[in-house]
């Protein structure tokens, strides 16, 4: 086995589906299933049992999954020590993003870490932050950084807190809110309970008209369509010219929307890690 199976079978745990996995790792269905049967031969043993809802692991494929964990994490120690002890700053940094941050940030931090450091080999995510604090937690990632209450141990900084507002168009400013439509977007779970909180304290936990989205920025489009009203974070209204209200829970305490970033604390000393916090982190000074 080499890392390539290491992650077939990790795209395959996470998928739970051959073709998902497959397309993945930019592979045909035939070519994987013809890896694993080949991975299975090598070990002695069947990785996998295929039923209706997908492919599941057996009490010994739970067990390589556990084992190519550990060799994988050994492997990125190894090569981020080995980067450390040069003099110039190179290497790589495998970085995510969370979507907002992308849309607004990434292109200038970018360009101005690649003039910097242009010896340094850059692999960018985009995403949901929840999404990328699993990649992270897996070692797929180096830095991250994430909006919301995240679970994770390692180094955290706090990069920036930004009120969550209601949005609505402005023609609909006057409007009480439980006469209009109510778009939520998906969200992480602490951010949902948060957003539930203050809904329940304003009586409006139960909306008569309610529309449901995946994506914050469909949510926005909606809003600013006058299709209704939603609570939505400052950084996703910084083009929007509708009727803004920060919220404020009973308690008097602002409700904020935290940004974070995120770092294995074993390697946020590498000079080339190091530089891409401290880049993000001038992006917010002054």
């Amino acid at each position: 086995m080499d890392e390539k199976d290491f992650a077939l079978l990790h795209a395959l745990k996470e998928h739970n589906n051959i073709s998902r996995a497959a397309s993945q790792l930019h592979l045909t269905q035939s070519a994987l299933s013809k890896r694993i049967k080949a991975i299975e031969r090598d070990l002695g043993c069947s990785l996998l049992v295929r039923t209706s809802k997908g492919v599941r692991f057996t009490p010994e494929g739970e067990l390589v999954l556990q084992r190519t964990d550990h060799i994988c994490h050994e492997l990125s120690r190894m090569r981020h020590e080995i980067e450390s002890v040069q003099d110039e700053v190179c290497g790589s940094v495998s970085a995510g993003f969370s979507i907002n941050y992308a849309q607004t940030r990434l292109p200038q931090l970018l360009a101005e870490y690649n003039r910097r450091y242009p010896q340094v080999q850059l692999d960018i995510k985009v995403g949901h932050s929840r999404d990328l604090i699993k990649q992270l937690q897996a070692n797929q990632l180096d830095v991250a950084v994430l909006r919301g209450e995240l679970p994770w141990d390692g180094a955290r900084w706090l990069l920036t807190e930004e009120r969550v507002c209601v949005a609505r168009a402005q023609e609909l400013a006057d409007t009480p809110l439980e006469e209009l439509t109510y778009i939520s977007h998906v969200t992480d779970s602490a951010q949902t309970t948060l957003m539930l909180r203050w809904l329940r304290e304003q009586k409006l936990a139960d909306p008569q008209r309610c529309i449901r989205v995946a994506e914050l920025n469909t949510c926005m489009s909606l809003v600013e369509l006058g299709v209704g009203w939603a609570l939505l974070p400052e950084i996703a209204l910084e083009s929007f010219r509708g009727s803004i209200a920060p919220c404020t829970f009973a308690s008097g305490e602002p409700f904020l929307r935290r940004m974070y970033i995120n770092a294995h604390q074993e390697t946020c000393e590498l000079p080339q890690i190091r530089a891409m916090v401290e880049l993000i982190q001038d992006g917010y000074r002054g």
